[in-house]
């Protein structure tokens, strides 16, 4: 069998515009091949214009495929590049969206540094956070509500704190953090912001914002397949060669490299993500509306009334709308399952699982799935309601066809009282299929 030969070093990629708000204020390139007409627009509106993630996609380098074909080439490397997607010096692909999270991690922090993280993060970051980096390297991690300037300034040790982290929308709460806060709260202590945009690709570019590093699990609304597993770091090209060092690089000693097969499924799906993830943000947003007005406790950015709505409008790129996840508190884990039960089984609404980002409606019971590494105590600080229902919103199929559906399923939760053994009956076969962590 061939051997596959990574290449020594990330080739740092041209930014691909030449202002995209972090750099020198005096580029004579600061209109990024605006037409004359454009250049007159006020400096912010035309940042925004350049910094939108489908033109950077589209711009990014694109050539035929080794033998005229329109598609690229499976090439046998261990190297790949996601950068343009989040305007950044340079990427890495990774077999898993926690390998890439680790990686950074491992290679920022180092043994027995500090890291403040948000105390609502997904599970298994947590775990890692809070147990495993403390057991394997002396990694100490302070816990805080993001949200809170102070807070976040009274956890950071300066000298010692290397990292600040958080979700860019928090899973499973739906919390928007401050980016721009958080970076200048990082950087005057010399530390680090690396931020999951898991959640949120193209709706928001974090390190335009002053993030220092963006992770993905790229397995969810990057690859919109529900059938892949893989992360990315997006970055410096600095640190991305220093995590690819012969010696010292997590990435090169750890190796959670994507697979080649992998990184070329993906590259033919990146260029529809923007399409998709407008409509997934167009159908959350319909839904979250309908399920408010019917009484329900709705968690979803996009509400006027969500506390970061207007954070998460100002910090987004234009037209991409407020994302695709919306949660619903059912206040028990019992009347979650059974709605659950009754959305997939009963009226075909959607599918209980523990992932997102897939064109069919996703659901789970975050409490007991993927915030079930956190213990309870923490759950409940991070404001983790047993009875919260995470959606990801799908597109398949008419929006009308599925709010019948939801309408239906949600009816079924309160029998109409001249049908008891109906009631009865519907109780009883449900009582066997409650939803757990799979």
């Amino acid at each position: 069998m061939a051997a596959v030969v990574a290449s020594d070093l990330v080739t740092p990629l041209k930014r691909p515009f030449p202002n995209d708000g972090l750099g020198d204020e005096n580029n004579n390139n600061n209109n990024g091949g605006a037409t004359p007409d454009e250049k007159q627009a006020p400096r912010a509106v035309a940042r925004r214009r350049d910094a939108d993630p489908a033109a950077a996609l589209a711009a990014a380098r694109h050539e035929f495929g080794e033998h005229g074909g329109v598609n690229m080439s499976i090439e046998a490397s261990a190297t790949f590049t996601m950068a343009a997607l989040e305007g950044t010096e340079a990427a890495y692909c990774t077999a898993s969206g926690m390998s890439a999270i680790s990686a950074v991690l491992m290679q920022l922090v180092g043994a027995g540094g500090h890291v403040v993280a948000s105390r609502c993060l997904y599970g298994g970051t947590h775990a890692l956070l809070s147990r495993f980096l403390p057991r394997v390297s002396g990694v100490t991690a302070t816990f805080v509500d993001a949200d809170d300037e102070a807070a976040v300034r009274a956890a950071v040790r300066p000298g010692v704190t290397r990292v600040v982290y958080v979700e860019t929308v928090s899973n499973p709460t739906l919390a928007v953090a401050d980016v721009p806060m958080l970076a200048r709260v990082a950087h005057e202590a010399g530390a680090k912001l690396v931020v999951d945009n898991t959640f949120t690709p193209v709706v928001v570019s974090p390190a335009r914002l002053g993030a220092d590093v963006v992770v993905h699990s790229v397995s969810k609304f990057v690859s919109g397949g529900a059938d892949i597993i893989a992360g990315a770091i997006c970055g410096p090209a600095s640190l991305v060669n220093a995590m690819m060092d012969l010696q010292d690089g997590a990435l090169m000693l750890l190796g959670p490299t994507m697979n080649a097969k992998v990184a070329f499924e993906l590259s033919e799906r990146l260029p529809h993500l923007p399409l998709r993830m407008q409509e997934h943000s167009r159908r959350a947003l319909a839904f979250a509306t309908r399920m408010q007005g019917l009484g329900l406790r709705v968690a979803y950015p996009g509400l006027p009334d969500h506390p970061h709505h207007a954070r998460l409008g100002a910090m987004g790129n234009p037209g991409y709308g407020f994302g695709g996840m919306l949660c619903v508190d059912m206040g028990t884990e019992d009347r979650a399952n059974r709605l659950m039960h009754h959305l997939q089984n009963t009226t075909q609404f959607g599918l209980m699982a523990v992932s997102l980002g897939y064109y069919e409606t996703l659901m789970s019971c975050s409490g007991s799935s993927t915030s079930s590494e956190m213990p309870p105590e923490d759950r409940a600080r991070a404001g983790i309601s047993p009875g919260l229902v995470r959606m990801s919103v799908g597109y398949n199929g008419t929006l009308e066809q599925r709010w019948a559906q939801f309408e239906r399923a949600l009816a079924l939760m309160q029998p109409p009282q001249h049908h008891p053994k109906a009631a009865a009956d519907r109780d009883a076969d449900t009582a066997g299929n409650n939803h757990r962590k799979h």
